[in-house]
């Protein structure tokens, strides 16, 4: 649920001077936070990211399943989210064989702690191919445009300081069943990532709705969790399309009120998939 109105969550007002129509104004606006979040595996510092200080056991859950740190949310024993001088600390405690799996993983990595990505294995893990999906779901043309539309009510941050984006779980029966906000796509999608493993809810049974572009990452991470289908406002990058395709992953894109684009895998929606046939 959205935070009440006396309670905006990850958000700041700020005063500041507005120019519009040639004309100038002291004026208050609502901006997003944005914390630095330190990642903590059984003490050892794994990374370290910019993000909205929001259900972060959520982003804890769902950056370990991305990362494939772990493979379901029972292998993560506690997680304490710290306050630290310079940020929060997510102190995440694995279990034995998880955190022994992790250490091992962290001697094959060459190149300088602390750079993100570094040296040969460090390339392969970025180009790794995402597990293949199910065969998951089939829509129709409206649902597809009920999904998309299940989003802009639910931003309750985003539609306040016009600066979020969102990630979101929508079922054909149910319809908007989970949604995270953040400041970055990609944590905006572990939180949802994070919430669906910790209640238990199948990613196969429905769409995955994105408020972004879709890159290599989010086509990953999407696999990973099992989504068959997502859908985004933006434009998919070239690789993100090769990815979709190989992990059968039906992409659905520059989603707009008036229609969308599908870049793989149109069997899905077979009602669209028929223009294709001239």
């Amino acid at each position: 649920m959205p935070p009440s109105d006396g309670d905006i969550g990850p958000l700041s007002e700020t005063r500041h001077l507005r120019w519009r129509a040639g004309q100038s104004a002291a004026d208050d606006r609502v901006i997003p936070e944005e914390t630095a979040i330190a990642f903590t595996y059984n003490g050892s510092t794994h990374a370290v990211m910019m993000a909205s200080p929001a259900d972060l056991e959520d982003l804890a859950v769902g950056f370990s399943l991305g990362e494939a740190i772990i493979d379901e949310a029972g292998q993560i024993e506690a997680i304490d989210a710290v306050a630290v001088p310079d940020g929060i600390d997510l102190r995440i405690w694995l279990s034995a064989e998880r955190a022994a799996g992790l250490i091992e993983r962290r001697r094959h990595v060459a190149g300088p702690t602390g750079c993100g990505l570094c040296g040969i294995d460090s390339l392969a893990a970025a180009m790794r191919p995402p597990p293949a999906v199910g065969p998951g779901i089939v829509l129709t043309p409206g649902q597809v445009a009920e999904a998309l539309d299940s989003l802009p009510p639910a931003q309750h941050w985003g539609r306040i300081s016009r600066a979020m984006h969102a990630a979101a779980f929508w079922h054909p029966a149910r319809g908007l069943v989970l949604l995270r906000e953040d400041v970055g796509r990609h944590n905006a999608l572990d939180k949802l990532a994070g919430g669906l493993a910790r209640a238990g809810i199948n990613a196969a049974d429905g769409v995955l709705v994105i408020t972004s572009r879709v890159s290599i990452e989010m086509v990953q991470k999407a696999a990973r969790i099992g989504v068959s289908v997502m859908i985004a406002v933006s434009a998919p990058t070239a690789l993100a399309v090769r990815m979709a395709e190989a992990a059968g992953l039906t992409l659905i894109a520059i989603a707009r009120a008036d229609g969308f684009e599908i870049f793989t895998r149109p069997d899905r929606v077979p009602a669209a998939e028929q223009g294709m046939a001239g």
